[in-house]
């Protein structure tokens, strides 16, 4: 999730989803009061508390249950955070991951933090540095890697999406660094790509495609490498696909950008994707995550960030603006 000329990210599960009816009771649009900041990403623990990455000012900021407006909670340089693009709160670890990004090549500058980036961990509760894992070297000529967004696996692997490498990594439990783990040719051109990524009941991995039309499937093989990738059929052509979240055993929620601005419900059949909105009208959403009965969309309509003559007036105020749920299928 970033924007035009930039890849968003976002989160990759469903972290710590309230128990049905909850999530209503605090249904109520949280501001993210740093103007400059421009949230990308957002995710929620279990009591409900909703985390916000910062794409141009390098801190994460969190919102506690009912809240109005979230404030500041881990500082800009933290564990060498640049750029923060996706965030993923996971209860069961007690991990708060995020993807800290040097993001100079979009003419974002974040004067903190240390190069190259990569995959930062958290405590959830406190938010003191817990570990970093540096991307490995890319495997397309002129490509920097870019940690975009992660899912964590019932077995504790982690699995993040390299926007600008064209693959997807893998964090065993308990391993000391990053590996590569599925590529593919559909994968490999200029600009960003993969961007969303979540885990169904059947156990694979699903990815979305930012710059361009692309929901895949890849295959996790019982000896946990990556076997088959699929593209999906969709019922409608993919805009600036953003934000991967499981929903149901086999649907995906999801939001599409810029000027389509709406929150999409995917179900999942075979090689087809059946693609419902569930709501529109968003300026810019650029992630989503799941709270009881209730998607929080995080609207932030990131061009006021890349468009110089955009950039040289206030933009709208970045909200996570609630969208009741239908009944999981």
């Amino acid at each position: 999730m970033l924007g035009r000329w930039a890849c968003g990210a976002a989160l990759a599960v469903l972290a710590g989803a309230l128990p049905a009816g909850q999530g209503a009771l605090a249904a109520q649009p949280v501001l993210v009061p740093f103007p400059h900041d421009f949230a990308e990403s957002i995710t929620a623990t279990a009591d409900g508390s909703l985390i916000f990455s910062s794409f141009a000012g390098g801190r994460i900021s969190r919102a506690a249950p009912g809240a109005a407006e979230a404030s500041e909670w881990i500082k800009p340089g933290t564990n060498g955070l640049l750029s923060v693009l996706g965030v993923l709160a996971d209860d069961a670890s007690g991990t708060l991951y995020a993807c800290s990004v040097d993001a100079s090549g979009f003419g974002v500058n974040v004067p903190t933090g240390s190069k190259p980036g990569g995959l930062k961990t958290f405590d959830l509760k406190t938010g003191a540095p817990k570990a970093s894992y540096d991307m490995p070297a890319g495997t397309i000529a002129g490509q920097t890697p870019l940690c975009n967004d992660m899912v964590v696996a019932a077995d504790g692997t982690v699995y993040v999406t390299d926007t600008l490498s064209g693959r997807i990594l893998r964090l065993k439990k308990g391993a000391s660094a990053l590996e590569t783990w599925a590529t593919d040719p559909r994968w490999d051109v200029k600009g960003p790509q993969l961007d969303g990524i979540a885990i169904l009941a059947d156990g694979n991995i699903y990815a979305n495609i930012f710059e361009g039309d692309g929901l895949y499937r890849v295959e996790i093989r019982p000896d946990g490498s990556a076997g088959t990738v699929t593209r999906l059929q969709t019922s409608h052509k993919l805009y600036h696909s953003d934000g991967l979240r499981r929903f149901g055993p086999n649907t995906l929620l999801m939001v599409e950008g810029e000027t389509v601005g709406t929150l999409d419900l995917i179900t999942i059949s075979g090689d087809t994707a059946k693609v419902d909105t569930l709501q529109g009208g968003f300026d810019g959403p650029v992630s989503l995550v799941q709270v009881g009965d209730v998607a929080y969309v995080l609207d932030d309509p990131l061009r006021f960030l890349f468009d110089p003559e955009l950039g040289k007036k206030p933009g709208p105020p970045v909200r996570a603006v609630p969208v009741k749920l239908p009944a999981v299928p």
